[in-house]
Parts: structure tokens; sequence; C-alpha cells
């Protein structure tokens, strides 16, 4: 077979490099397995140790883009709003953004509480606690929507849809916000990036109003403005005054926004969905009310289906509320945080400003208003200030009765205001341009750290006795924040595409050279005996994640020993190539002075000059019949096979390792040969190709025998040694016994001829039959750990050191 070119290889893999589609390179599990060391690496970093699973896939006509079960990541790389970026490194940076989203799910969302808020509404409860009815009309609202549930399982399913669908516009802005704090690297500055492309793609409230005469609802417009102010600050409101209704119900519940994004109690959230369930209640019974109405129309129409139900229909149009994720699911808790960790919400400038406009733009209070303030059924949060602990609404400031903030056009109103140091409100057209495309904690691009394939080292665990309680520590937020200057996003993806061109590159070659094994196996002249039988060479086109993952959990033992075996012939071979002056003999023609005081006899000397150690290659072929599943003998030959692989490689040695059997029982004579190791490699994956030696079925050793010695006689070296590993019983269909036994001992006699040292390898109980078949050439690997010494002894008989 032709010699590795290895250059040839490096071309074929930068043109393969520049051929692959997007569809290609984000579907890939090479791009999947991308994702999971940065998530490995990013959140260790932190503490966490949570693994995370990553499944990348190329959807077009679906219309989710990412999700979660709390343990494996789902991405649909073909979603149209990445595909409607036309660089590739831009759907790169939605995509890495879009995993930042969902990470932050898995790390932050409490998945458990979903179960539970469900189980305490469904026997008549809210969960953690009753909401705060602080109006009457809360109190109202809250009488009917246990009316309008009780004994209504339907509707009851109808209102969780909604509560979980707030609930999921609460947690995103919550998660975004500490990705964007805690990971302003690859997933933070990405994650910035896909919010910019959101928002700017958000409707307008006018836009959704008209939607509403169209087909929609005045609650999916409310949830749109709940989304847009959790997770930025703000909203676009387009044409429509700030005292549309929607705009001052958004604006009542500020505060219960700001404390549900910012809580690091997940209850805090539950406890926001239940206010807004009841304060918008009027809302959501109506969206509620209009879809059991479509399902009967459906249901008297004849569309009878797992779509047509009025939760399904409902939950489908939530979906399609543009910038939501899918809501997660999972049975975890989050991460636990550290004591007293601050949370933030992203957008604080933004939040101000709208929060002043809420103060400007509330209406006179009513008459009602004023008598349940005075009965103390009112005590609505928006009377409070920032020292009450609920953040993003100001009273009392010197602006307070001056209206802030002017229409601009479909943008957000107010979100370019800052004050100067009069307090007056200024435009800043500037910040107006920052405000939602890099929300994220401050920090030094220089903390920014490059991805690496390799791994860059982990902190050793150490035993501590306590832990340190920093005092005076302070929370800020730098709004101005533009990325974290993280610049090798491109180069990544070069990275990442050059990887999946080598793997393709690399099957491809050994598909190639699977055909021109077999190929060789149907020339080689067998004998008589061995002309009519089926030959065939199988080898593993490409490794599998699970062989790399066994090979190295079993590994370090035996690797061990291998040290051991290169250690005690190392110095040796460096002797008798560097040649010196050898001392301490007991004879020898020449005294050594400086030796003469000593009383062992060992005073004489010799000079040796440099030699040229005898160039060797090795192959090792091994028996895996079905009678090697006994006493471990196939466990034995699979370790004896890492052990000398690795002993070869570490000291240069060309080495080819076969194993053999037949296509099956009662098929027919036949051979099976399977190509573990080549002397030249293409993927350099060899070793773990190693773990699938195994016990199979019949064995016919003399044409196993004759195809690995025929390839190590074409070899160059001096020595050429082949090793069997066997339980000295051929047997295959009309081969077997005695004759048998002669076939093999006319094989070693021929290739011994051609310069072929041949050694059996016997375990255990087998070394009578391997001895009476090949003689005394033989090696006991029973004791794995004598193996040094053995293999040792072999190589010092043939290259005389």
């Amino acid at each position: 077979m032709a010699t590795v070119d290895h250059k040839k290889i490096r071309k074929l893999i930068s043109e393969k490099q520049k051929s692959y589609t997007d569809r290609q390179f984000f579907a890939s599990r090479i791009f999947a397995g991308y994702l999971e060391d940065i998530a490995a690496a990013q959140t260790r970093r932190y503490g966490v140790r949570r693994k995370v699973s990553v499944r990348t896939v190329w959807e077009p006509k679906n219309n989710e883009s990412a999700a979660t079960n709390n343990s494996t990541i789902w991405i649909n790389a073909g979603h149209k709003s990445i595909t409607a970026k036309k660089i590739r490194e831009e759907r790169y940076e939605l995509v890495i953004g879009n995993f930042a989203h969902e990470l932050g799910h898995i790390l932050y969302t409490d998945f458990i509480m979903l179960a539970v808020y469900r189980q305490y509404f469904q026997t008549g409860r809210w969960y953690p606690e009753q909401p705060p009815l602080t109006t009457g009309d809360d109190r109202i609202n809250e009488a009917d929507i246990w009316a309008f549930c009780k004994d209504d399982e339907m509707r009851k399913k109808m209102f969780l849809v909604l509560a979980f669908h707030v609930h999921n516009i609460l947690e995103d802005g919550y998660v975004e916000g500490k990705i964007l704090f805690r990971y302003p690297g690859v997933l933070g500055s990405n994650l910035a990036i896909l919010r910019e492309d959101d928002f700017e793609s958000y409707e307008t409230l006018t836009q959704m109003i008209e939607y509403e005469s169209d087909g929609g609802h005045i609650w999916m417009t409310m949830e749109n403005l709940f989304l847009s102010y959790a997770k930025y600050g703000k909203l676009k409101y387009g044409e429509e005054p700030l005292s549309d209704i929607r705009v001052q119900k958004v604006f009542s519940l500020l505060s219960e926004i700001d404390k549900a994004v910012t809580d690091p109690l997940a209850k805090e959230r539950w406890n926001s969905v239940n206010i807004i369930m009841v304060r918008c209640w009027e809302y959501a019974k109506d969206f509620i009310e209009s879809y059991i109405e479509k399902a009967e129309e459906a249901k008297a129409a004849g569309s009878v289906g797992s779509g047509t139900s009025a939760d399904s229909m409902l939950a489908e149009a939530l979906a399609s509320i543009m910038g939501t994720s899918a809501e997660g699911t999972g049975e975890t808790a989050p991460v636990e945080e550290p004591s007293g960790s601050a949370s933030t919400a992203p957008g604080t400038t933004a939040r101000k400003a709208t929060a002043k406009m809420a103060v400007a733009s509330k209406p006179p209070e009513t008459e009602k208003e004023t008598e349940d303030k005075e009965t103390g059924a009112a005590g609505g949060d928006e009377t409070k200030d920032e020292s009450d602990g609920k953040p993003g609404i100001e009273i009392g400031s010197e602006d307070e009765s001056e209206p802030e903030g002017e229409e601009t056009g479909d943008g957000a109103i107010g979100d370019g205001e800052t004050e100067d140091e009069s307090g007056e409100a200024v435009a800043d057209t500037e910040e107006q341009e920052t405000d939602f495309s890099g929300e994220m904690a401050s920090g030094d691009a220089s903390t920014i750290q490059d991805v690496s394939s390799e791994e860059k080292g982990r902190i050793p665990l150490e035993q501590t006795d306590n832990l340190s309680n920093p005092s005076g520590g302070e929370t800020e937020l730098d709004d101005e924040y533009e990325g974290g200057g993280y610049e090798n996003s491109a180069s990544d993806i070069e990275r990442l595409l050059e990887n999946m061109a080598e793997r393709d590159v690399h099957v491809d070659l050994e598909k190639q050279r699977t055909n021109e094994l077999n190929e060789l196996a149907q020339k080689i002249a067998y004998g008589n005996i061995h002309d009519g039988v089926n030959k065939k060479v199988h080898r593993d086109k490409e490794v599998k994640e699970e062989q790399k993952e066994k090979y190295k959990k079993i590994a370090a033992p035996l690797l061990y020993i291998s040290k051991q075996l290169q250690r005690s012939i190392t110095q040796q071979l460096k002797d008798k190539r560097t040649g010196g002056k050898h001392t301490g003999l007991l004879f020898g023609r020449k005294l050594n002075s400086s030796s003469l005081h000593r009383n062992d006899g060992r005073v004489f000397y010799k000079n040796t000059l440099p030699n040229t150690i005898p160039e060797m290659s090795v192959g090792l072929l091994l028996d895996e019949s079905g009678s090697m599943s006994g006493s471990e003998r196939a466990t034995y030959a699979r370790a004896a096979a890492i052990i000398v692989y690795d002993f070869c490689k570490a000291l240069g040695i060309p080495i080819i390792v076969y194993g053999h059997s037949t296509e099956g029982y009662g098929m027919g004579a036949s051979v099976s040969l399977y190509s573990y190791a080549e002397f030249e490699a293409i993927d350099r994956d060899d070793c773990y190709r190693l773990m699938d030696i195994s016990a199979k079925c019949n064995n016919r050793d003399g044409a196993a025998l004759r195809f690995v010695a025929e390839q190590l006689s074409k070899r160059q070296e001096d020595i050429r040694l082949l090793i069997l590993v066997s339980d000295g019983q051929p047997c295959d269909s009309g081969y077997g016994g005695t004759a048998a036994e002669e076939d093999l001992r006319g094989i070693k006699q021929e290739y011994t001829r051609k310069g072929i040292i041949f050694v059996a390898a016997a375990i255990g109980s087998d070394k009578p039959n391997i001895e009476r078949i090949y003689g005394d050439s033989f090696m006991d690997i029973t004791d794995l750990n004598k193996l040094p010494v053995a293999l040792t002894n072999v190589v010092k008989r043939h290259i005389r050191v």
C-alpha cells in the first residue's frame, strides 16, 4: 500500500474546508461539541459543575430557534432569524447568542417550581403566596379567576399556559441579565449581539394594535410589551401616546417586572406572575375565551386533532410572539449562587427613563382610587421611591412634574435621555444606539480569553477549611458597555471548519485505505488450503467518541507499563548510538586505575564506538475467535495490544495491529481481518481503535498469519518482528486439528526464511498449545506487569544491545 502523503492530506483538508455549506457546518457534531466545550470552560470558571449537551440542527421550516430540557440545549441554526444574515460569521454570532440564552436557563431557572406552581393552582391555591390585592379591581379579578377556572380543567390548563408564558418572559429577562453580567466573554458578547438584532426586529405598539384588528388580541400586545421591558427596559411605542391603556397597564407593573428580573429568588418571579395575571385578568380572560370559542368552531366544522384543542391553539398563538424563547423543561433547581450575590437587569439607564415617563404620564387619580387609599385598600408600588427596595421608578425627584421623552417614530421613547448636572433631561443619541447593543457588566477587554481547541489547564482540587467573607462590596452595572472586545469569532469558525474538513478527509482516506487493503488481501498467494476462502478486511473509518472515552478511562495503568518498557531499553539504545567508556567490568583487557581500590573485582573498562541500531518494525496479530472469550483471553489481548502499540509509537517503531476471526458460524470457509493500526497513520486515532478488540466467531489462523507476515516482509527495516496472541486452537470450516497446526508451522518456516521473527504470546493454560505449534519462541502475557521484561528481552535479543 502506498505511503501516506501528509502534504497531500493538508491540501485536501484545505480544499474540503472551503466547500462546506452553513448547513453542514452548524449541524455538525464538531460544532455541537465546540459549544459543549464553551459551556464547560465558561461555567466551571465560576464553580459550576453541570454537564451540558448540545444538539444543533438545520430546520428552516421550524419556527422554534432554541430550547432546553435542562440537560440538553437544542439549537435550530436554520431558523429564519439566523439565515436572514448573509455572512457566516454573523450567523455564528446569533447561534452562540441563542446558546448563551439557553445555557442561562439551565444555570439559573428553577424548573422544579414549574411543577409546584401547577400543583398549587390545580388545588385552588396561589404559589408561592397570595398576591397582594391592593385595589377593589384586584379583589374582583382574583375572585373571578377562581370562579372562571372552578371545576373546568380546560380553563385551568389555559390559565396555566398564560401564566407559564408570562413567567418565561420574566425568566428570559432574568437569565440574560445573569449571563451578560457573569460571562462577558464569548457568551455575553454574542448574547448582546443577538439582543440587539432581536430588538431591531420588534414590532412597534402601533403595528401590534393594527394586528389586533386582523386576528390578533390585546393580550398578545400586552405580552409583547412585558417582554420588551423585561429584557431591554424600554418599549417601542411607534405613534401611540403614552396615555394608551396598554402602555399605562405596563407602566403600572414596572416595579413588579423590575423585581422579577433582578431578584435571585425564583419565588419572586412567580409572585410577579400572579400580580400580572390578576391586574391584567380582563385581557387574559377574553384571550382564553376567544380560543375556547375557536376550538368549538373547529370541532363543529369536524376538525379534530392534537392541534385543535383550545389550549394547544392558544399555546401556538403565544409562540408566535416575536423575541420569546421556547419554554424550558426540566426537573432541577438552579445552580447555587454565592451568598449575597447580586443580580442585575440589563438596560438600567433605559429602565430609569421609562420609569420617569411612567410617572409623568400617570393620569389623575379617580374618585374611586382616592377612596381606596383613604380606606387603606390601595398601596401600589408605584408610589414608593427606590429606597423601598423596588428598583425602577423614581418618585420625588426635582423633575417629577415635568413630562419626559418625546416620540421618535418607530423607536423607543426616552431611552436616549440622560441628565446633566442641573438635573435637566438632555437627549443623548449615542447612548440611544447602545442601550440594547451591550447591556453587560463593566469589564476590561483584557479579561476576555481566547477560545482554544486544547485544554488550558484546570485548577487542582485542594483541601480548604474556610472561605473569606469580604465586606463593603458594591454592585455596579455599566450601561455604556459596548461588548467584551472578543475579536476571534472568525478564527474560531475557521478552526472548527478545519476540524470538520480534517475529519471528512480522514474518513475518505480511510475508506480508500480499506479498499486497498482488501485488494491486497485478494492478491496474496495463501497456498492451496486457503485459495477458495472468502477474505475481507474491516477498518473503522471514524472512531466514535465513546471509544475515546473508554480508552481514556482504562489506559493509565497500561501506559505506565509501556513507560517502564520504554525506560528499560531507552538508555541502552542511547549508549549504543553514542558509544563511550564502560567501567566497572569484571573482565577486560584494560585496567581502570581509578577503580583499583574496589574489592569486588570490577576494575576493568572498555571503550565502545558508536553503532547504528538496526531499525525495527512490528506486526501484532490477535486471535479474536469465540474461544478467546474464556478466562479473559480477549481482555489480556486487548491490554497487551495497548501496551505494545504505545511502546512502539513512543520509540518511533512502525507497527501494525490486526485481529482476525471469521464472517460467522456455519457460513463456510472465511477469514475476517480487522485493521486496528497501520504503519502509516492518517487520523492519529489508532490507539482508540484498539478498544474494539473482542472475541467473535471462528479463526482461520493460517490465512490471517500469512496476510500480516506478507505486509511485514515488504518492509525495509532490518528487524521485522511478528507477535502473535492466540489460544493455539485454529478452527474454521474444514480447518482445524493437527493439519491446521502443520499449516501454521509451515507459514512460520516460510517467512522466517524471509527474515520475519516470530514471537507467540501465550495466556495461562494456552502455553502448551502455543509451544507445540510455534516452538520455543513464545512469551507468557498472563501477568501484564511482566510484559515489559518479556518484551524487552525479545527486543534486546534481536537488536543486540
